[in-house]
C-alpha cells in the first residue's frame, strides 16, 4: 500500500513542532573563494526550503541567490578571478545534465560548452585560460579540454571511471583519477601537458599508481606561480596519508604525522604550510602543518565533526563545524561566526554515546543516543549509506527526531565504513552486505546484553546502502527485527545492476568480484530478494522515481514480490532522485517514516 503521512500517529504538538525545526531552520556551507578575488564567495543553502547556490559579496556584504530549481541544486564553483558562476543542472534530481555558467552580478544563465553532451559529471577544473570538464555515460568516462578561444576537445575516453582531478594555476598541467587496472576503487594519477595533449596522443607529463588495493587522491596543486607541487593522499601503510609529489622534478615527500586516524589537507594560501583535517573515532581535529620546520599545531576547535574548512589569504581558517547536540555553524576556527542566513535556530538534540564492540573481524565502533528513563528501550538502527562512509558527532535532524518519539538510537559503523583503516574499509570485498551485517548483529547482541535494546522492539533502517542492508537484514535476520524502513535502498541486485550508472557498476563489478555474468552466485547471496521469503517484519520502502543510483525497477521487484508473499508492507514514493533537497519534501518521507515506526514499534 501506498502511505500518506498525514495519516500517521500523531506526536504530540510540542514534539512535532520540535522535530520538525531542525529541519526547517536554514543551513549554509562552507563559502567558496575565488583565488584571485577572495571577497567573491559561493555557497549553499536551504534559507528557501531549497538546497540552492548563493553568490556573497564580501566587501558589500551581497547576497544573492543564483539559482532557483524545483529540486534543487547541489554543485557550483567559481572561476578563478571570481567573474562567473559554474552550476551544474540536472534534471528532477536524477544527476544527469550539463554546466551551466552565470556572471558573478547575476545575469542570464548559459550552457557552459554546448559541445559537452549532458551525463553524470566526472570533475570540474575552471582555470584561467581553460576548463576541464569530466563526464560518464554509460559508454564511459570521457574528459575534455575546452582552452579559450578554440574547440573543444576530448583528451581522455575509456569503459572504466575516470574524472578531472586538479589543475595547475597556470592551466599548463591537468591531473586526472582512472582506474585503466580495473578497480575505480583504487585510483591511479596521470598528469597531462594541457598545450598539445589529445585523446590520440596524450602529452602525459608522469603518472604515478601504488598498486592494487592502494588508491591515490589528488587534492590539489601547490598555489604558487608556476607549482608543480600537487598534494596527494595516499594509503601505503593501511589509512589515509599525505604526500607532496612535485611532478616536475619527479620527486615526493611522504609526510608523516604522529596522528592515529585518517588525514586529508589543503594549502594555506602563500604555500609554506597546510591546513590538515584529523579525523578519528567520529570526530575531526584541525592543524597547521609548516613545511619548512614540520611543526604541526593543533587549531583550538570544540569537539565534534568538522564537514569542510579554508585557510584564507589573510590566514585565518574558516570551517563549518556542529556536534550532536549543537546544530551547524560557519565560523572561524578562533571562534567569531562567518556565515549565517536569517531564522530561528534549531532546537538542541542529543549527546551521542561511543561504544566498542568485540566482532568477527575487530572491535565494531558504534554510537548511541538514549531518551529519558531506564531501559530497555524500543530502539532504532540507523545504519549509515556509502558504504565508504560513517557516522559520527554531527547534528543529525533525522537522528534527533526518532529520540523525540521515544526511540534509542544506534549507529554502527560497520566493516566497510571509511575512517577505521584501509583494511576495515576493504573487509566486505566479495561478500557485500553480509558482512556488515554481521558487525550491526554484534552491536545488536552486545546492547541487549547491557539491557539498552529491548529485542522485542528494534527497528533497522536506513537509506541507500543503509537501505540495502536494511532490506537484507529483514530477510538474513528476521529474529532480530521488528520493523524496517528502507529508504532509495538496492532491493534486487541483478536488476539494479542492469539500471544503475555505469560509475557504480563499475565500482560493483570490484566489490564483488566482477560482473553478474562472471559470479551471479556472489550477487544472488548478496541480494535482498533473496530472501524475501524470509521477511517477518513489517516494511516500509521510500523510492525515488528518478534514483539512478538505486533504479526504481529493482524496488518494484522486491515490491511485488512482497505483494506476492502476502508480506505486510507500506512505499512512499516522491518524484525525485536518490533523496531530496526540498526540505518539506524531506519532511514528509521522515514523518511517514515515523509514523511507520510507530503503528509498529511501540517506544
Amino acid at each position: 500500500m501506498n502511505v500518506d503521512p498525514a495519516t500517521a500517529p500523531a506526536l504530540s504538538p510540542e514534539v512535532t513542532a520540535r522535530w520538525q525545526a531542525r529541519f526547517r531552520a536554514p543551513r549554509v556551507s562552507l563559502p567558496d573563494w575565488a583565488e584571485e578575488a577572495p571577497h567573491r564567495n559561493l555557497y549553499s543553502s536551504d534559507v528557501s526550503g531549497v538546497v540552492e547556490q548563493y553568490a556573497w559579496d564580501r566587501e558589500t556584504d551581497a547576497h544573492r541567490q543564483v539559482t532557483d530549481r524545483p529540486n534543487g541544486t547541489l554543485f557550483s564553483t567559481l572561476s578563478p578571478d571570481g567573474s562567473t558562476i559554474w552550476w551544474f543542472a540536472d534534471t528532477d534530481g536524477d544527476e544527469f545534465g550539463v554546466w551551466m555558467t552565470q556572471p558573478f552580478e547575476g545575469g542570464e544563465d548559459a550552457v557552459a560548452v554546448a559541445e559537452v553532451g549532458p551525463a553524470y559529471p566526472a570533475g570540474l577544473e575552471v582555470g584561467r585560460s581553460l576548463v576541464a570538464i569530466g563526464r560518464s555515460t554509460d559508454d564511459g568516462s570521457e574528459l575534455w579540454l575546452a582552452p579559450r578561444g578554440q574547440e573543444p576537445r576530448v583528451v581522455y575516453r575509456h569503459p572504466d571511471p575516470a574524472s578531472v582531478d586538479a589543475l595547475t594555476r597556470d592551466d599548463e598541467l591537468l591531473v586526472i583519477s582512472h582506474s585503466e587496472h580495473g578497480d575505480p576503487r583504487y585510483p591511479a594519477l596521470r598528469v597531462l601537458r594541457t598545450a598539445d595533449t589529445t585523446e590520440d596522443a596524450p602529452a602525459v607529463v608522469a603518472e604515478k599508481w601504488d598498486g592494487d588495493g592502494r588508491a591515490l587522491h589528488a587534492l590539489e596543486f601547490g598555489p604558487l606561480a608556476g607549482d608543480r607541487r600537487l598534494l596527494v593522499g595516499h594509503e601505503r601503510r593501511g589509512r589515509e596519508e599525505l604526500l607532496i609529489w612535485d611532478v616536475a622534478a619527479g620527486t615526493e615527500t611522504e609526510i608523516v604525522l604522529d596522528l592515529p586516524g585518517d588525514v586529508t589537507a589543503g594549502w594555506y594560501p602563500d604555500g609554506s604550510a597546510l591546513l590538515v583535517g584529523h579525523d578519528h573515532a567520529a570526530r575531526t581535529e584541525l592543524y597547521r602543518y609548516d613545511l619548512a620546520s614540520g611543526a604541526l599545531e593543533r587549531l583550538e576547535t570544540p569537539p565534534g565533526v568538522v564537514r569542510g574548512a579554508t585557510a584564507r589569504p589573510d590566514g585565518t581558517v574558516e570551517l563549518a563545524w556542529s556536534n550532536s547536540e549543537l546544530p551547524p555553524v560557519v565560523r572561524r576556527a578562533d571562534g567569531p561566526v562567518v556565515l549565517s542566513v536569517p531564522g530561528a535556530e534549531p532546537p538542541a538534540a542529543y549527546p551521542v554515546e561511543d561504544r566498542w564492540v568485540p566482532g568477527p573481524g575487530g572491535d565494531v565502533h558504534a554510537l548511541l543516543v538514549r531518551p529519558a528513563g531506564p531501559g530497555p528501550f524500543a530502539t532504532a538502527f540507523l545504519v549509515h549509506g556509502g558504504p565508504e562512509a560513517a557516522d559520527d558527532d554531527s547534528y543529525r535532524a533525522r537522528r534527533a527526531a526518532y529520540v523525540d518519539a521515544g526511540y534509542a538510537v544506534v549507529h554502527v559503523n560497520y566493516r566497510g565504513s571509511t575512517g577505521y583503516g584501509s583494511a576495515w574499509r576493504d573487509a566486505l570485498t566479495g561478500r557485500p552486505g553480509l558482512t556488515e551485517l554481521e558487525d550491526i548483529g554484534a552491536v545488536y547482541d552486545a546492547l541487549v546484553a547491557e539491557g539498552v535494546v529491548d529485542p522485542a522492539r528494534a527497528i533497522l533502517t536506513g537509506g541507500s546502502w543503509g537501505g540495502f542492508l536494511t532490506l537484507l537484514g529483514l530477510g538474513t535476520q528476521p529474529e532480530r527485527w521488528a520493523a524496517g524502513i528502507a529508504e532509495v535502498p538496492v532491493a534486487d541486485y541483478l536488476a539494479a545492476y542492469e539500471d544503475e550508472m555505469e560509475g557504480l557498476r563499475a565500482y560493483d563489478r570490484a566489490l564483488f568480484g566482477g560482473s553478474p555474468e562472471e559470479v551471479r552466485d556472489v550477487y544472488v547471496r548478496s541480494s535482498p530478494i533473496t530472501y524475501v521469503d524470509a521477511v517477518a517484519a513489517p516494511v516500509l520502502v521510500v523510492a525515488g522515481a528518478n534514483d539512478p543510483r538505486c533504479p526504481i525497477r529493482q524496488i518494484d521487484n522486491y515490491l511485488g514480490r512482497l505483494e506476492e508473499l502476502g508480506k505486510p508492507h507500506e512505499v512512499y514514493r516522491f518524484d525525485a532522485g536518490h533523496g531530496s533537497l526540498v526540505i518539506e519534501e524531506t519532511i514528509r518521507q521522515v514523518e511517514a517514516a515515523l509514523g511507520f515506526a510507530l503503528r509498529h514499534v511501540t517506544p
